[in-house]
């Protein structure tokens, strides 16, 4: 696995596949991402947000705990998608390209 890095006191696993690997691949989308997820479970000291940056493209895996899966994916995935949107959205001030996953462990 590749270096941790901290952004406002939360770690963030990332794995790099350029020569950057010590920056933080799109700190304000992860930021985001973060905050709307631990406002969402139960258990907020659970969620793992792991990052992966590939060319042009960066992606999110996040890891919450037992049981917060379906909260965060919602009803027909509609939660989800609109986490994914406003992911995307605090990405363009980073100017990347976002693609968020949510794993089931």
């Amino acid at each position: 696995m590749g270096a941790v890095h901290c952004i406002k006191e939360r770690e963030v696993n990332s794995v790099s596949s350029s020569d950057n690997a010590n920056l933080v691949p799109a700190p304000t989308a992860i930021a985001v991402l973060e905050h709307v997820v631990r406002s969402i479970v139960d258990n907020p000291d659970a969620v793992h947000v792991d990052a992966r940056e590939d060319d042009d493209k960066v992606f999110l895996e996040v890891r919450v705990g037992e049981g917060d899966l379906g909260r965060v994916i919602g009803r027909r995935g509609r939660t989800a998608q609109s986490i994914r949107t406003v992911v995307r959205a605090a990405a363009s001030r980073d100017g990347v390209a976002i693609d968020v996953d949510f794993v089931d462990e």
